[in-house]
């Protein structure tokens, strides 16, 4: 090893500086330094005997060429030629680097981030310095030790695939894309003490006419699609990436095709490689369709840690559940787009799940400021506006606290303010045009037929339905002693009023509908933190409901699948799905089953043996596992036997088999029972409904409360249970029994209530 050159007076080191200048004009310096030594390596690893010091000196080669590439790329004495030429040269050492890897794949180990520099290493790059006339890295001074015990830091959860480390190598200077266009400044700057956020999810609470930004009219030729015939919605989102646009909300209906048109979107885009993130369930699916629609790019699925993965491919699906061992070089991968698949999944942005798809696509905005990012869901609303928050910040069209300046710049020039007129109808369509693309199947899909949900009533008349009205009226009479306690106590202090300082008979009906809302909230609230509280609360209750129904469901199921064909049952719990799957053994009916606990095989057998098989009649699914990634459109009628408790839910069951490629009517049978809080949830589930018609649809029609579906299942229960009351109370009052009375006289009503016939009811006559 050579012996490390001493520091010198000043005409040493003015030597040293001429003579640097001369090598840097003459093409030497470091960089034949560091070929010679990356050619020995090279011969090594064809030998097939790379020793250790030559590891130490692949190690040293790879990490000055990286800091003498960056020195080069800001020397500003020198000319642009000489910079091409030697960021030629630099390049070819990287190859020789990477070729390097290819045949001893233990070197990438020593790139990985983390990789120890040995003292060995640190020596040695001080001699190749030294050797190229360069001033070598001073000796560090020793730390103190300190008296103070530091606990050593956890090892990061993340990983890095070996095959991923291996494309970085093979592409080791991958640059930022800073060709894209810059983004457009605001022509003026009367918003900027405004707060905006507020004011535009508000727009979208108001009615109007757009629903979709406006869209091109697709090209007659899409290329990659081998016999796969595209509908003109889709072919318009791709049309619209061709041109440019690259933000899109794509809240198409579900079973319009939107995996499709993603990846056609990034075909016409060149955004790959691409980043896809999906649902456990639908990892598979999403390959299956880039296989079928952009056979020219290949796709890889991350499993568990990524072992086998291929870090080449042009698209990595991933699913929410692993992101987290995979966000670390993800974010350095230089994806060019990136789609969230079920973007709801992201709504809450305090969740690990939405904090990393947020960070991720923060990272490839910084590398790519002109990638795609396309955010997919079928149901873009749940509970409230303000759900779009995230997905919206996932698009790049707002941060945490204000609009970004693309929107902000086209909120500009709107010219309005939110104070004045217009404003809201402006704010709504400027938001759109951002890239909001909303389809109805009516709208869009002339050969889907349309759909409807037929509500079936039963009646609970047996032990567990009359213990299911006791456990209910038990629950409603709590509630009322609550709403009375509250009211006796809130007079004896003198305070008076509602709980909000108003007179609280919002309706004029006697009752204070503010402290329904607190009381009912409170039972909510007691129930998530494990009160203690005696008797059924509201989840409870629903799911004995759902199990006293559960024999009755799978009745209807099974005669519907006798007269009209295949059947998709649905059901939230697993208990009612074993209840569904006894009945079909005893009347020789056969079913397949799709849980969240089968393996993935199990899961692609049951589903095709009741796509093909015709002895396999009826498939029952969960509400969970099943509500999305699946097509059953061999069926034309689904079986709802429990209800959820969003509309969003039951809209994803019901679109397994409502989707392209359906040619008979849809029905959706719910089996609601009939004098439970079971028929109050289904008014409140259309409500849900009405909420994103309005919003996203630009519908007139009239839309129930944004709240939590729960908390208004109770209001209405204490509602009713407290306008029964006071019908007793008043003069003239029936008498009528109250809700204990309610339970005991329902207890004696008819087995089952007949649905109104219907053309595709196996009741109608034939």
């Amino acid at each position: 090893m050579a012996q490390r050159p001493q520091r010198r007076g000043g005409t040493q080191n003015a030597s040293r500086h001429q003579s640097r200048d001369r090598r840097h004009q003459d093409g030497e310096g470091l960089i034949p330094v560091l070929a010679k030594a990356v050619r020995q390596v090279e011969a090594a690893a064809q030998r097939g005997k790379i020793r250790p010091n030559q590891r130490t000196a692949y190690q040293v080669v790879a990490l000055l060429v990286r800091e003498e590439r960056a020195r080069v790329k800001t020397d500003a004495s020198i000319s642009e030629g000489e910079r091409t030429a030697m960021m030629t040269r630099l390049d070819g050492i990287a190859t020789i680097l990477a070729k390097t890897a290819a045949r001893d794949t233990s070197l990438l180990a020593l790139l990985a981030d983390g990789a120890a520099v040995s003292p060995a290493a640190a020596s040695l790059r001080n001699d190749m310095l030294a050797a190229a006339g360069r001033e070598p890295d001073p000796e560090p001074e020793p730390e103190a030790e300190s008296d103070d015990t530091v606990a050593a830091a956890p090892a990061p959860k993340g990983v890095v695939p070996q095959t991923v480390i291996a494309r970085q190598l093979a592409n080791p200077f991958l640059a930022p894309d800073f060709e894209a266009a810059r983004t457009p400044k605001p022509t003026t700057n009367r918003l900027a003490n405004w707060e905006l956020l507020s004011p535009l999810f508000r727009s979208f609470e108001y009615g109007g006419d757009a629903t979709s930004m406006p869209l091109p009219e697709p090209s007659s030729v899409v290329h990659g699609i081998k016999d796969l015939a595209l509908m003109h919605h889709q072919g318009q989102v791709v049309a619209a990436a061709a041109e440019g646009h690259r933000t899109f909300l794509l809240a198409d209906e579900p079973g319009l095709g939107k995996t499709a048109q993603a990846l056609l979107a990034a075909d016409a885009a060149n955004a790959f490689p691409l980043l896809v993130v999906v649902p456990n369930v639908v990892k598979a699916n999403w390959a299956h369709e880039a296989e079928l629609w952009t056979p020219r790019r290949t796709a890889t699925v991350i499993h568990g840690d990524g072992e086998g993965i291929d870090g080449f491919a042009d698209i990595v699906i991933v699913n929410y559940e692993i992101l987290d061992r995979h966000v670390g070089w993800l974010g350095r991968h230089g994806f060019r787009g990136m789609v969230v698949d079920e973007a709801h999944f992201i709504k809450n942005k305090t969740s690990q799940r939405s904090q990393h798809v947020l960070a991720l696509a923060d990272r490839i905005r910084e590398w790519s400021p002109n990638a795609l990012f396309m955010a997919l869901t079928g149901t873009p609303l749940i509970n409230d506006i303000e759900d779009f928050r995230a997905i919206w910040q996932f698009l790049g069209w707002i941060d945490d606290k204000k609009p970004r300046p693309a929107l902000m710049a086209a909120l500009e020039a709107k010219g309005l303010a939110p104070s004045d007129h217009g404003f809201y109808t402006s704010a709504r369509n400027t938001v759109i045009d951002m890239g909001i693309v909303r389809r109805r199947k009516v709208d869009v899909a002339s050969d889907i037929p349309a759909r409807r949900v037929a509500d079936l009533p039963v009646e609970l008349d047996d032990a567990l339905g009359r213990s299911i009205r006791a456990a209910e009226a038990e629950l409603a009479a709590r509630l009322v002693e609550r709403y009375r306690y509250t009211l006796s106590t809130r007079a004896e202090s003198g305070l008076g009023g509602a709980v909000d300082g108003s007179d609280g008979d919002e309706d004029g009906d006697g009752l204070d509908h503010a402290l329904i809302r607190r009381v009912a909230a409170a039972e909510l609230k007691n129930t998530g933190t494990g009160s203690g509280e005696k008797g059924d609360n509201v989840f409870t209750l629903m799911r004995k409901i759902g199990q006293a129904k559960a024999g009755l469901a799978a009745d209807y199921a099974a005669q519907l699948a006798r007269n009209v064909g295949k059947v998709v049952f649905f059901a939230k719990h697993l208990d009612v799905m074993d209840v569904a799957e006894e009945t079909f053994a005893k009347r020789g009916i056969g079913y397949a089953s799709i849980r969240g606990d089968q393996s993935a095989k199990s899961r692609k057998e049951n589903i095709e043996a009741f796509l093909t098989d015709p002895e396999v009649e009826i498939i029952v699914c969960s509400l969970t596992a099943a509500g999305v990634g699946i097509n059953l459109q061999v069926a034309s009628n689904v079986v709802l036997a429990e209800l959820s408790w969003t509309s969003a839910e039951q809209t994803q069951a019901i679109d397994r088999v409502h989707r392209i490629g359906q040619t008979e009517p849809v029905t959706a049978w719910r089996i609601i029972a009939a004098q439970t809080i079971d028929s109050r949830l289904a008014q409140l589930i259309d409500d849900k409904a009405g909420l994103a018609a309005r919003a996203l649809d630009g519908s007139d029609e009239e839309v129930g409360s944004s709240a939590d579906v729960q908390l208004e299942a109770l209001v209405s229960l204490l509602t009713d249970a407290l306008e029964k009351e006071r019908a007793v109370a008043l003069p003239g009052g029936t008498g009528a029994p109250g809700p204990a009375g309610d339970a005991a006289a329902q207890a004696t009503a008819a087995p089952l209530a007949a649905p109104s016939v219907s053309p595709f009811s196996p009741f109608s006559a034939s």
